[in-house]
């Protein structure tokens, strides 16, 4: 099952819109800021990414590289955008702040693993939901399709044979009380 243009645009832009909220708030907790500019690039970035990837069920094995990928990129960005020149003891200049740490690269590998856990449960709700409503909405319309009214035809069918039990087999097939004789006296 593929997905049609709008329902990829619309996956892809909550997507985008989360991921670069998601960055962004990460970012400026660990200290940095972003501009506008890189945060339309970010957005742009992560749109991209999404509607290549939205057209049909995706898996956890290929959710969680894209996402590692995109937080790498993203990472880079952010980090390009903010750190300033620095002159060296020689005069050449250089980026500063560009290599991530150990604590920086163990928060992106979870925040990569949770996020992708999280998205592999959404897409395998989603596509289960749209999975029972094509075949909901197929019954529905072969009910509608369908005559309401069909003309009855009555067919002779055999009378089954009657199932007794041994002890039913001798019993008198009358219905009510017994009947029991009660002598009158007169007298």
């Amino acid at each position: 099952m593929t997905a049609a243009l709008p329902l990829r645009l619309a996956r892809a832009t909550v997507f985008a819109v989360v991921c670069l909220g998601l960055s962004v708030a990460a970012h400026r907790l660990g200290g940095g800021s972003v501009s506008a500019p890189a945060a339309a690039g970010a957005l742009l970035l992560a749109f991209g990414a999404a509607t290549a990837a939205s057209g049909r069920e995706r898996p956890m094995t290929v959710i969680f590289p894209l996402l590692a990928a995109v937080q790498v990129v993203l990472h880079v960005l952010f980090s390009f955008d903010h750190a300033p020149m620095v002159h060296s003891v020689t005069g050449h200049m250089h980026m500063s702040g560009q290599a991530p740490g150990t604590g920086m690269l163990v928060a992106h590998a979870w925040v990569a693993g949770l996020s992708a856990l999280w998205l592999a449960r959404g897409e395998a709700a989603l596509w289960g939901m749209l999975r029972r409503l094509a075949v909901r909405s197929r019954l529905v319309l072969l009910a509608y399709l369908q005559p309401a009214h069909k003309p009855v035809v009555a067919v002779a069918a055999p009378e089954p044979d009657r199932l007794r039990s041994v002890l039913l087999a001798t019993a008198a097939p009358r219905r009510g009380p017994p009947y029991a004789q009660v002598p009158f006296f007169s007298g």
